[in-house]
């Protein structure tokens, strides 16, 4: 097929549709030929343009005719020299760096590798065409009906993050229509909808949505990438995931999901993965970035370019160091911004991000960036601060502006509730917001994505029910996962008949539940605890697409228990502004005032002695909010004042006896919370001057001092 081709512009970088034809761009510094080539519906290759025009090492053309729906590749010729970095190869087909879509998968088995795999001489370039194994880009026309959709904008401070698999969320849900179960389109369906409104969430954070291949390791095993983190394109919404095929109706699907669940409040946040590509180490594929010029995009090493310097863990590490990756990057991110309507991004290993020449860096281009960038003003930023090099370990290290993953407070809180010695004093520190990691810099609580599990490690579920890691179905003989998970199985590993445990293990998820949504901070729930999901023991389900993983919709009565539970915490929550505080509480009297922000009592109803922090055996406290103290304005004007709050947890195995202290306001107590209740753990009673708070229980006592209006909401500001 002939095509005419004009000049057209080196920006933006991809290809950009209109009335005319499709302008294509490419970024590549050490290229000698670049040429666009297009494939029908079946795969077959049906012409080839050579791009002639070279503007700032960008290879451009318009090519007339050529529209929304026409799938296409780069070919991208070079030196090859691999002790020097150079793959380049004309015949491997690459993919679009800033594709918009993807159709089709990879062929593992397919000549997808620049040199001569099969004998393994990394020197020897291969010669076998690779379009047939490679997935093909797909132009898109990126009109969309958003109408009057508009940002949440919810404060972060007001957040409750739901972490959640767009596949595994509905894939079992009968209420969902057959054909869109496990897609963007399952999720914004309105059973799904109702469900993460009952639950009462404002954002959902979706599991890796960027399009991914599986490894070819995996797919030898009878497996398939399930978690995502094996990014192939920056900009293309996964196709796995669309009910619209692979043409391009991926896009707007996943637009119209993100449009439906904005119409119930509901905010979008994407976990992305900007660290590392899918083509691994030095001896991977050639699928995209490696193959249009692998020196730019890929940090190497110095000594030995050849090498690919790996922070990550997976082989190769995203030179964010250079500019126009750099702008790669940011392009991205724009883009789902302004094009998918997201409201935030979770940054995988986030500390290789702000990677320069000399480590982390918090002043870092990549950060300096991102703040002076108007598009992402007012998007949720949220690190995941480490990574697996040399001080990679960041929590409590990022700007302003940004969150992070508290990885200090799922590791203190469930060491805690197991009833490890000298647990204490950093629990008060997690529970309260974590100032000891945040307030020295000028951050808030809601710097802390606080959360008890997540898609890496053991449900909440199986943190109760297990000692130890069960990932054989991995078939990695169970080498694979952690082996540190500070879980608890009471005894028996695994599911019981026994009436006893069963019943400690639902407290137990209780108590993690009240502690995590009642800390100050921004609680983050991990999709299917709230229904008890259970893995089996599996704490690594990155290669388990299966109903393993997929959440079961068949609730026991335990199960649906759980699921009330959890959605009445939330709302408890969610309407006391006094949980979930805009500053740190002082820990002191309040502007000369009687009154105390936050006081922590002993089991004789008095404040709490310096000696009592350091007794290791010492597995109880309480802990008062005082409502009177929040120092907030709302949206009025008004002072924000709410009702107080005492926190008695008893990680012991055994009861305790309290004598409550004297509430703020001089009004009475009355217990709004007791987890030692199974079928009834809301129920309002007045509160005794002594209580016996249970072995493994939280109880939760109001005051009667402030009248607070359900749904009462602080000033919509950051």
């Amino acid at each position: 097929m002939q095509h005419t081709l004009l000049p057209g512009k080196p920006y933006p970088l991809g290809a950009t549709p209109s009335a005319q034809g499709t302008n294509f761009a490419l970024y590549s510094e050490n290229a000698t030929a670049v040429s666009v080539c297009f494939f029908d519906e079946e795969g077959s290759e049906i012409g080839c343009v050579a791009l002639t025009e070279r503007t700032a090492f960008v290879w451009h053309g318009l090519v007339c005719g050529v529209g929304a729906g026409q799938r296409y590749g780069y070919r991208v010729d070079g030196p090859w020299d691999p002790d020097k970095g150079q793959w380049f190869n004309g015949a491997k087909l690459l993919v679009d760096p800033y594709a918009k879509a993807i159709a089709g998968q990879v062929d593992a088995k397919g000549p997808i590798f620049a040199y001569d795999a099969q004998s393994g001489d990394e020197t020897k370039r291969d010669e076998q065409d690779s379009a047939a194994a490679v997935p093909k880009c797909v132009v898109v026309d990126g009109s969309f009906a958003w109408g009057d959709d508009r940002h949440p904008q919810t404060p972060i401070a007001d957040s409750v993050i739901y972490e959640m698999h767009v596949r595994g969320f509905s894939m079992r849900n009968q209420d969902v229509p057959e054909k869109l179960r496990g897609t963007y389109a399952g999720l914004a369906h309105d059973a799904s909808i109702a469900y993460l409104k009952k639950l009462g969430i404002t954002a959902v954070e979706l599991m890796p949505v960027h399009h991914f291949i599986d490894e070819g390791s995996l797919l030898d095993r009878g497996l398939r990438d399930y978690w995502g983190y094996n990014t192939l394109a920056f900009f293309a919404p996964m196709s796995r995931y669309s009910s619209s095929g692979d043409s391009g109706g991926q896009v707007s699907e996943f637009k119209s999901m993100v449009k439906r669940l904005h119409e119930e409040g509901i905010e979008v946040i994407l976990d992305v993965v900007y660290n590392h590509t899918c083509e691994g180490n030095e001896k991977g594929p050639s699928l995209c970035m490696r193959g249009v010029d692998n020196t730019t995009y890929y940090r190497l090493d110095t000594e030995n370019p050849r090498v690919y310097v790996d922070y990550t863990g997976t082989g190769n590490t995203v030179n964010v160091y250079n500019p126009q990756v750099l702008m790669l990057l940011m392009d991205s991110l724009r883009y789902w911004v302004k094009e998918m309507h997201v409201d935030g991004f979770r940054f995988d290993l986030a500390s290789t991000l702000a990677r320069e020449l000399q480590g982390v860096n918090k002043l870092s281009a990549f950060f300096d960036t991102i703040h002076q960038d108007p598009t992402l003003a007012g998007i949720k930023l949220i690190a995941e601060p480490w990574d697996v090099g040399e001080g990679g370990y960041q929590v409590g290290n990022f700007p302003l502006l940004w969150a992070e993953w508290n990885g200090r407070y799922r590791d203190t809180v469930r060491r805690f509730w197991k009833g490890d010695d000298a647990t204490l004093s950093d629990f008060a520190y997690r529970i309260t917001g974590s100032s000891d990691l945040y307030q020295h810099d000028g951050r808030t609580p809601s710097a802390s994505i606080n959360f008890v599990t997540a898609h890496d490690g053991f449900t909440l579920c199986d943190l109760v029910s297990y000692n130890g890691k069960h990932n054989e179905a991995n078939g990695q003989d169970n080498k694979d996962g952690s082996d540190s998970n500070d879980s608890w199985n009471m005894g028996v590993e695994g599911p019981t008949d026994d009436a006893n445990i069963n019943n400690l293990r639902e407290r137990q998820m209780r108590n993690f539940l009240v502690t995590l949504m009642l800390s100050q901070g921004v609680p983050m729930l991990r999709g299917g605890d709230e229904i008890a999901q259970s893995q089996s023991g599996n704490n690594n389900v990155y290669c388990q697409d299966s109903e393993l993983t997929w959440y079961d919709w068949q609730l026991d009565e335990r199960r649906q228990r759980l699921l009330e539970f959890t959605s009445r915490l939330i709302q408890l929550r969610r309407d006391h502004p006094n949980l979930h505080r805009r500053n740190f509480y002082q820990d002191r009297t309040i502007r000369g005032s009687v009154e105390r922000d936050v006081a922590w009592f002993g089991t004789d109803g008095k404040e709490v002695s310096d000696q009592a922090w350091s007794e290791s055996w010492n597995k109880s406290i309480a802990v008062m909010f005082n409502g009177r103290t929040i120092n907030a304005i709302d949206e009025d004007g008004k002072s924000v004042v709410d009702e107080s709050f005492l926190i008695v947890v008893n990680a012991a195995d055994h009861g305790v006896e309290y004598v409550l202290p004297e509430p703020p306001n001089q009004t009475p107590w009355r217990q709004v919370l007791n987890t030692e209740d199974i079928d009834n753990p809301f129920a309002e009673v007045p509160a005794d001057d002594k209580v016996i708070v249970g072995g493994r229980t939280v109880r939760v006592y109001c005051d009667n001092g402030v009248e607070i209006t359900a749904g009462q909401r602080l000033p919509r500001t950051l």
